[in-house]
């Protein structure tokens, strides 16, 4: 029984005694919440900031720490008619005036009407902030009453996705309730989604794969939901595979590293006996696709009844609320070798045994109600095989960028396209990402994609893992772009280092045609981060830049 959203506006479904979340946090006894459960407290909490004055289209960003009262907050707020928005936490691997300067801005240009966030967090937040700021001791001292609930249009806006960047969330992905319920009920009949299906996340709720996949889709449509913090989930790994197996997991969602991260940090004496063969499928989303990382992820838990039919892979982005793209389920991804040099040099992606040969993994066909094509710089369709830039037209596409009208004006093209920034190309229908197009360098006339390099640097001993970042340096002598690479270790002992860097530069220049100019060894906490915990690329070249002589 494939499963679809009735009405015409986000709702949950009725209230009665099944799960409708399973809460888990380290060192806690794990809390089940009813639909009833939910129900009731989203009603409470919708009442509560009735009576703190918020109005329907009032825009309320929620700054909390992942848990349920973030999740009753969102709900609370849609019950309304306000338009909730998911705002990250402040960390460790953010700094913390960047975070406060993008708060300010951020409520400044979207005109938001209130600020819900922690006790500890709230009078530092009021000090910046032009809006109401309300903390958990408020709102619970208020005296719940009857609730006054606004029935939306469909073409209203039901919420805001944020886009990331390195110092905030200042792109409002406006979403209406129509392209929302569009986008559940094409991605879960891509899906196959059943009423037996449970969905487990560690997702952060302030992305859009996290706040789509890993909490509306489960929620609007009566299906399980196991959640765990993300902060969680990056400490204790094993807990994501654990909670898979206790509760009968068979969807979860995962950005390529997080493929490497299990399989790496993952004790086997955590995960004996554990049983994952009744997983549907593990999703790889938001991040581009590593053969390898699949490789390494299927071989470390193979044991335990992972096998190639359940990794699977999805194109998606907030502007088209979620899902472009979908693998079947049950299907191990297409894939492509390909010679390096044409798709450097020429754009295309043609077949190659050849040493060096990259492998490409497909993304899948596009979801009902979404087409997708490659076009060139003058926005003309390419051929398949061609790389170019992925544009999209969809029934599920964002109304606009929040409040932003500089940006609106540009979104899409004369014939209704929205232009991605993601390269790639067409085959056989399917979508192969390459790159982005603002992170494309071009080095004495080829085109290299910084992701290709750091793949290859990842796999260097004394570098972490997925903590490389590389990206072009303008070099007016040269006339080009020559290669900076930036590599997290844990090695302190200068000889070791050297060996490290020697080491990188050999690899590249064996593996491709590009020598990396610029090779750098940093600490664990010189990298930066975007807010939905993507390396921060544009900002770490900045840095680097900045602290040359």
């Amino acid at each position: 029984m494939r499963l679809l959203p009735t009405g015409e506006t986000l709702a949950l479904p009725a209230s009665d005694n099944s799960p409708a979340i399973i809460y888990l946090e380290t060192g806690q006894e794990p809390i089940t919440i009813t639909r009833a459960d939910l129900n009731r407290e989203v009603e409470r909490y919708g009442a509560v900031l009735a009576q703190s004055g918020i109005k329907p289209r009032d825009l309320v960003i929620i700054a909390h720490v992942q848990n349920l009262e973030s999740i009753y907050a969102f709900w609370g707020t849609l019950l309304i008619g306000a338009v909730p928005s998911m705002f990250p936490t402040l960390t460790e691997k953010l700094d913390r005036q960047k975070y406060m300067d993008s708060m300010a801005l951020l409520v400044k240009h979207s005109e938001a009407r209130a600020v819900l966030t922690t006790v500890d967090f709230a009078p530092e937040m009021r000090a910046i902030v032009g809006c109401d700021v309300f903390d958990s001791e408020q709102l619970s001292a208020y005296v719940t009453q009857p609730g006054v609930y606004h029935t939306p249009s469909p073409e209203e806006i039901a919420f805001l996705q944020h886009s990331s960047g390195t110092t905030g969330l200042q792109k409002g992905v406006a979403l209406s309730h129509r392209a929302v319920l569009n986008q559940l009920a094409s991605y879960s009949d891509a899906l196959g989604l059943a009423t037996d299906d449970v969905i487990v996340s560690w997702l952060p709720l302030y992305h859009d794969m996290g706040l789509i996949a890993g909490f509306l889709l489960p929620l609007v449509l009566g299906i399980p939901l196991v959640l765990m913090s993300p902060f969680d989930w990056v400490q204790h790994p094993a807990m994501l595979l654990k909670a898979i197996d206790t509760y009968g997991g068979t969807f979860c969602w995962l950005p390529n590293f997080a493929y490497n991260h299990c399989a790496r940090r993952i004790r086997k004496g955590d995960i004996e006996g554990l049983d994952l063969s009744h997983v549907r499928a593990y999703i790889n989303c938001s991040e581009p696709v590593r053969h390898s990382s699949h490789q390494l992820f299927l071989e470390r838990f193979e044991h335990l009844g992972v096998r190639a039919g359940q990794l699977a892979v999805s194109y998606a982005m907030a502007e088209n609320t979620f899902a472009v793209t979908q693998t079947p389920i049950g299907e191990p991804a297409n894939q492509h070798t390909v010679d390096r040099h044409m798709l450097e040099n020429e754009r295309r992606a043609v077949n190659s045994d050849a040493p060096g040969a990259l492998v490409q993994v497909s993304c899948g066909p596009a979801i009902a109600g979404v087409d997708v094509c490659a076009v060139d710089e003058q926005g003309q369709p390419l051929p398949e095989r061609h790389v170019g830039e992925i544009a999209i037209k969809s029934n599920c596409m964002l109304t606009g960028y929040y409040k932003r009208p500089d940006l609106n004006a540009h979104i899409f093209t004369e014939e209704g396209w929205y232009l991605t920034g993601d390269m790639g190309y067409i085959a056989n229908g399917e979508v192969y990402i390459v790159g982005r197009k603002k992170d494309l360098i071009i080095s004495g006339g080829k085109n290299v994609y910084p992701q290709d390099i750091e793949a290859i640097v990842n796999t260097i001993d004394g570098v972490h893992p997925g903590r490389t970042v590389v990206f072009g340096v303008p070099d007016e002598r040269e006339g080009t772009e020559l290669i900076a690479v930036i590599a997290e270790t844990s090695i302190t002992d200068k000889d070791e280092q050297q060996t490290i860097i020697r080491n990188i530069r050999r690899t590249i220049a064996e593996q491709t045609t590009i020598t990396a100019t610029y090779v750098s060894l940093v600490d664990r906490q010189w990298l930066l981060k975007t807010s939905s915990g993507k390396i921060a690329r544009a900002a770490i070249r900045d840095k680097w830049l900045a602290e040359r002589p």
